[in-house]
């Protein structure tokens, strides 16, 4: 593994006030982007993983939220998964498996064995939360979901340029994912954070998850009315919104919440009704 203390090209976030250092890390075959960013103080025992989507993004869409995160008290450690970003590789030979592989590298790595974890996925990495929670489950106390997917199990071991699309375009092929089950089982804290409406993720995926995160969870479902799929650009614009999300993941160790954005499902500036 290899360390850098410059930030890597195309970052757009201040992260002067904490001690971040890039990685390139050597795992499943690539090398992998990373970075991680410590408040001033040493974390107390809390990692929070920064997951992000498919296509053409990468670990800087949601570095707003890593920086926060960190400011907060705990480590931030986010990646590109192969393919993406800076790191290695060729995104048609990527998969949900693969990105599963990659994201426990990073975790082992820089969040050792007895971390508690705050996992953050956007997009096609809400498959990727629920799969680390199968791995790491008690030590997973916040999940934090913006914009997310899930896939049909028959997906996860397809490369995705290699008959992942054509699964995945079964209508509700993505009614069989392991991740509902995941989710369901999880009673933590857990923050779904979605567009009011979505080009994306069909209405009754959104639906699904806050069914299963409701039934043990201490569940926040954030509605944000003026958000497209692409979060990380709306949080940019609203960077309030972007601090409540960091504060509900993180709960009684981040700054007190205001009482308008405590519990239920929101709307951006107050409460609508119940999660």
């Amino acid at each position: 593994m290899t360390e850098s203390h410059n930030r890597l090209e195309g970052g757009e976030e201040d992260w002067r006030c904490l001690d971040v250092r890039q990685y390139v890390l050597a795992a499943d075959g690539e090398k992998l982007a990373c970075t991680v960013g410590q408040p001033a103080l040493p974390p107390a025992g809390l990692s929070a993983v920064v997951l992000h989507g498919a296509g053409a993004a990468d670990q800087h869409v949601h570095a707003q939220l890593a920086r926060l995160l960190a400011e907060r008290g705990c480590r931030s450690i986010s990646l590109d998964f192969s393919g993406h970003g800076v790191s290695s590789g060729e995104l048609r030979e990527l998969s949900l498996r693969r990105r599963f592989d990659q994201a426990c590298a990073v975790v082992e790595e820089f969040a050792g064995d007895t971390d508690q974890l705050v996992l953050v996925g956007a997009s096609m990495s809400g498959q990727t939360v629920a799969d680390l929670l199968a791995r790491y489950g008690t030590r997973v106390v916040a999940v934090g979901l913006l914009a997310p997917a899930v896939y049909s199990r028959r997906a996860w071991d397809l490369p995705f340029g290699g008959g992942f699309t054509e699964v995945i375009r079964t209508p509700q092929a993505w009614r069989d994912s392991a991740a509902l089950d995941a989710y369901a089982a999880f009673a933590g804290r857990a923050v779904l954070a979605v567009p009011a409406e979505d080009h994306v993720i069909p209405p009754a995926v959104n639906e699904s998850l806050a069914r299963a995160l409701s039934t043990r969870a201490d569940f926040t479902h954030l509605v944000l009315p003026e958000a497209t799929h692409h979060l990380g650009r709306y949080f940019r614009a609203y960077p309030a919104e972007c601090a409540q999300v960091a504060d509900l993941l993180l709960g009684p160790s981040a700054r007190p919440l205001s009482p308008s954005r405590q519990g239920g499902e929101q709307v951006a500036g107050g409460a609508v009704g119940p999660g």
